[in-house]
């Protein structure tokens, strides 16, 4: 069965880094584009970043230039690197990818990980 799992969520005070982690487990054939979402209580999921299999990244406007996205085909994980934080940044993350099974394509997502930004 195939599962992300996400780490490195936590507190932090504004202007502050984190660093998140999904890791794809199970079998697999292939991986598309990665992203992460992130969601606050009551509001709608929204994306933050993606990046694809040639590493082209895109990002949302309110992170660019202080959130990078990364992958490691090797590793099956994408990354979240997460700097300047302010308190609207506070939120669950979500991993997020298109994976290969065999010849179907599917989107999977990961359980959610907290980040909270303190003033």
């Amino acid at each position: 069965q195939v599962q992300l799992v996400e780490s490195g969520g936590g507190w932090v005070q504004a202007g502050g880094s984190l660093r998140l982690s999904c890791v794809v487990s199970g079998s697999i054939n292939g991986i598309n584009t990665m992203a992460w979402y992130r969601q606050v209580s009551g509001k709608q999921r929204e994306l933050v970043a993606t990046i694809n299999s040639i590493l082209t990244t895109n990002y949302q406007d309110s992170v660019k230039g202080r959130f990078t996205i990364s992958r490691d085909n090797a590793k099956r994980a994408v990354y979240l690197q997460m700097n300047s934080l302010s308190p609207e940044d506070t939120a669950v993350y979500y991993c997020n990818a298109d994976i290969w099974i065999r010849l179907r394509l599917n989107n999977y997502w990961g359980q959610g990980t907290q980040v909270t930004v303190s003033s």
